[in-house]
């Protein structure tokens, strides 16, 4: 993956970082350069395999020059980048931060880097999304990675031709909503839906729609992380783009000013092609979720033209459960236990309800938990009953795109869909086994095993002696933790035996973790102060 990285670094002499020469002094990163190139010739002489002084290195160098302007474009800077991801094989990791610090979009590596590194993943559709994304922003040498992207396009097709059809595997090329079994993620399935209710569909308060395509004075297409100030005309509303959110291979969400009104903010999901499932999603939760609704997020209304669809949505100004984690991981360590619990009966409890409405999420990942805070003070009387301010606490589950209503299904029916996003295929993604509510469990054990060691979870499979087996974490539980709490926690749910509903089960798991709180007021006191810190820390960021 780090060819290019490796082989244009300065072969100069090696220059001490903390004292650089001064002819040095008008590009302080050479010294960096030539420190790292001369680290990642030794360990490739030596055959050694313990990178830890090349990876220090390496986080050194981003760390000192992350947020100076002058290194925002330079290639040079975006292959230490993809050295790190290398080195630390997380360049999901890498290419967030890259994403977030606005650093070498415009670059063609970043996006064949990463590319290469979800091949060797087998995440092809993923590295689908990550070239065609950086082709959607023009990304230089362009025509090398167009021609980069066509070789992958050949090779997969080569691929698929000398495979044959296998009757097995759902191709999405016919409508399975009749079968016990589906792909609930193909495209001829969501359409299929949708055309079954579109005449209710467009009953739907806050949907406008058009056969023809967007034709504003501010083209969609347009609209990129410099397009601050741009305002689009969507249906006589007026829309102020204030900066970008997020970024994925087919959609893009803005923060915005409703007719340049600052006190009046929502997020704007900008989609090509047009996708109107979510809107339909956000619907179903406004008609069945009562008392959690805040904790999955409103839409507004959305617009949906021959080529474009924009989604209007509630804007939460906090960040992702995501960014908590990774304020830890930065500092090299890790959330503290009782955020933990606190995080998992929030996690918790949203599947409960969600599950016993017939809905499954079906991309539960930190990404898309946004946090809330309370506006009021809390206090320790209210957690238990989760009223007055705590009822404003806790996260937000977002991005509806392969959310699930399993009431348009027959009764029964069981998924073969495979979510492709590496670490949160559930056990029977893993396996090619049916699945219905684990796809949601998997991704909640996940998301714990981040906060609690900050890493991705990866699981293994153990026999009984009576012949049968069952899957646990490879990381152990420190021995200072509540063991007792978090085994019961992974075993249950990494072990769901059944597609039938697991709603009793995460009543019961809740439970035990709210019983545990409530046992022990001091900790209720602790959380309260973790949660002002963190507020503090991650709203300053």
């Amino acid at each position: 993956m780090v060819g290019p990285a490796r082989h244009s670094i300065s072969t100069s002499p090696m220059k001490n970082p903390s004292s650089p020469a001064s002819c040095y002094r008008s590009d302080p990163i050479v010294p960096w350069l030539r420190s790292i190139h001369k680290e990642l010739g030794d360990s490739q002489r030596n055959s050694n395999e313990d990178s830890s002084r090349l990876k220090s290195l390496l986080e050194d160098c981003i760390k000192r020059f992350v947020d100076e302007e002058r290194y925002k474009n330079d290639l040079r800077f975006l292959k230490i980048f993809v050295l790190y991801g290398d080195v630390i094989q997380d360049f999901e990791r890498v290419f967030r931060m890259l994403e977030v610090k606005s650093i070498c979009q415009a670059c063609s590596l970043l996006y064949e880097a990463y590319g290469i590194f979800l091949i060797s993943k087998g995440r092809l559709v993923e590295a689908h999304d990550v070239y065609q994304l950086g082709v959607s922003r023009h990304a230089q040498p362009l025509d090398r990675l167009k021609r980069t992207h066509t070789l992958f396009l050949n090779h997969i097709s080569e691929i698929v031709s000398s495979a044959g059809p296998d009757p097995k595997i759902d191709t999405g090329t016919h409508s399975g909503v009749e079968h016990s079994h589906v792909n609930p993620w193909s495209s001829s399935t969501i359409d299929d839906l949708l055309k079954r209710m579109d005449s209710d569909f467009k009953k739907y308060d806050g949907c406008y729609r058009s056969n023809k395509g967007y034709s504003g004075k501010v083209s969609l297409s347009s609209l990129k992380n410099s397009s601050r100030n741009k305002i689009i005309d969507l249906g006589g509303c007026t829309y102020q783009i204030k900066g970008c959110s997020g970024l994925g291979g087919f959609a893009q969400v803005y923060k915005a000013y409703v007719d340049s009104n600052p006190d009046d903010v929502v997020a704007l999901k900008v989609q090509k092609p047009a996708f109107p499932w979510e809107f339909y999603m956000y619907r179903q939760l406004d008609k069945r979720i009562t008392d959690e609704r805040p904790s999955f997020g409103f839409a507004h209304k959305v617009h949906i033209y021959s080529d474009w669809s924009v989604l209007v949505c509630n804007y939460l100004s906090h960040g992702t459960l995501q960014d908590a984690i990774n304020s830890y991981v930065v500092m090299h360590k890790v959330m503290e236990e009782v955020l933990c619990i606190y995080y998992t009966i929030e996690m918790l409890r949203m599947l409960e309800a969600l599950h016993s409405v017939g809905i499954i999420h079906g991309d539960f990942k930190p990404d898309n938990l946004l946090v809330r805070y309370a506006r009021d003070d809390l206090t320790d009387d209210y957690f238990s009953s989760r009223t007055g301010s705590w009822r404003d606490q806790g996260l937000c589950l977002v991005d509806w795109g392969r959310g699930i209503d399993l009431s348009l299904f027959p009764a029964g029916t069981e998924f073969n869909g495979d979510c492709r996003t590496s670490c949160f295929r559930c056990v029977e993604m893993q396996e090619n086994r049916l699945w219905t509510y684990q796809v949601d469990t998997y991704g909640l054990c996940v998301v714990v095993h981040m906060m609690l060691h900050g890493s991705y979870m990866s699981i293994e499979k153990k026999s009984t002696p009576d012949g049968s087996y069952y899957y646990q974490p490879k990381t152990a539980f420190k021995r200072y933790w509540n063991v007792d709490l978090w085994k019961p926690l992974f075993s249950k749910l990494l072990n769901i035996q059944s597609n039938e509903s697991d709603v009793p089960l995460l009543q019961s798991l809740r439970s035990s973790f709210e019983d545990y709180m409530c046992r022990n007021p001091q900790l209720i006191n602790k959380l309260k102060h973790l949660l002002l810190k963190q507020k503090a820390s991650l709203c300053s960021a």
